[in-house]
């Protein structure tokens, strides 16, 4: 933690720019929900971070007419991925079991992550994938390597995603008996965000991106899902600084408070990038560099703040809207 000096105002605002790399320093205003660690952290001293929970993240979009669109939903209990955030979780011990696989080799998707143990790199990929099938029952999986399962929103369907989220399935089980196999070349990565030290639950996310498959549509989990919802990337950053993202959650620990408030740093660093393509296909054909990002807490007069270093440039092209 590191004191500031000065005025903050907005949602997120500049601390300094360097012209040789591109890099932009911001301060993001801490949650509620996270102040009373951030206090606790100040007043006993810096001390050894609890361990941190790997964990996977996909980022679902999709064109429409008046711009690029994700998919976020309400997750209670102060989760590490924000109370509004995309689909994702913590890696389970099923994950790195073997799994049918259509898509880039371990091999290749272990030099995108820059993670040398494969049995780590498969876990990621599969968690992604069952997060977001078990939270939506988007399914990123066919009987070949360009095939991909259709109109999972029957019951039987609803059956399995509370099997599997219950742990009385195992992912891999579902996929085997259907004859179905990862799609994981459908699954860009994004960034790597890591908790910052100070909160009380921490977790080690990889962020992937992938578009809504053709004839799958997103649904909350029957018992488990509280909202969800589309949103276009540039209204919701046009909107950033109301309580409109807020107040559509409708929880107590989002209603009155802004984008900042009820996410997490990584949800708007993506939300820009997302808001500042042509459209999907650009967006998914972007060739990034994967980055690593550590939020550090920030305390000015008796407000806490998250400090992040991002990159300046835009995501597929520039600034226009996807059709």
């Amino acid at each position: 933690m590191h004191d500031a000096n000065g005025p903050v105002d907005g949602a997120s605002v500049m601390k300094s720019q360097s012209p040789s790399t591109g890099l932009l320093r911001r301060l993001f205003p801490l949650p509620p929900v996270q102040r009373d660690a951030a206090e606790n952290w100040v007043s006993y001293g810096s001390r050894t971070p609890r361990a941190a929970r790997r964990a996977s993240s996909v980022v679902l979009i999709r064109d429409s007419p008046r711009g690029v669109e994700t998919y976020v939903g309400y997750r209670p209990g102060g989760s590490p991925l924000g109370s509004v955030a995309f689909p994702g979780g913590s890696l389970e011990s099923d994950d790195d079991e073997d799994i049918p696989w259509y898509g880039p080799s371990l091999s290749e998707w272990s030099k995108r992550l820059g993670i040398l143990d494969q049995r780590l790199v498969r876990a990621h990929l599969v968690c992604a994938i069952r997060e977001l099938f078990e939270e939506t029952g988007v399914l990123l999986a066919g009987t070949d390597e360009l095939s991909v399962v259709e109109n999972c929103i029957s019951e039987d369907w609803m059956s399995i995603r509370e099997a599997v989220a219950g742990q009385d399935k195992t992912f891999a089980s579902v996929l085997r008996k259907r004859g179905l196999g990862l799609r994981t070349d459908l699954l860009r990565p994004l960034a790597h965000w890591i908790s910052p030290n100070f909160a009380l639950r921490r977790f080690d996310t990889r962020y992937f991106a992938a578009a809504l498959p053709v004839r799958q549509e997103p649904s909350l989990l029957r018992g488990k899902g509280v909202w969800a919802s589309w949103l276009v990337a540039a209204e919701a950053l046009a909107a950033r600084n109301t309580t409109e993202l807020g107040d559509a959650a409708g929880a107590p620990d989002t209603v009155g408070l802004p984008l900042s408030m009820v996410s997490t740093p990584a949800v708007e660093v993506i939300l820009e990038k997302i808001a500042s393509t042509r459209g999907t296909v650009a967006y998914l054909s972007v060739r990034r560099e994967l980055k690593s990002y550590h939020p550090e807490l920030v305390q000015i007069g008796d407000d806490f703040f998250l400090d992040v270093s991002t990159t300046t440039a835009a995501e597929g092209g520039g600034g226009g809207r996807g059709r």
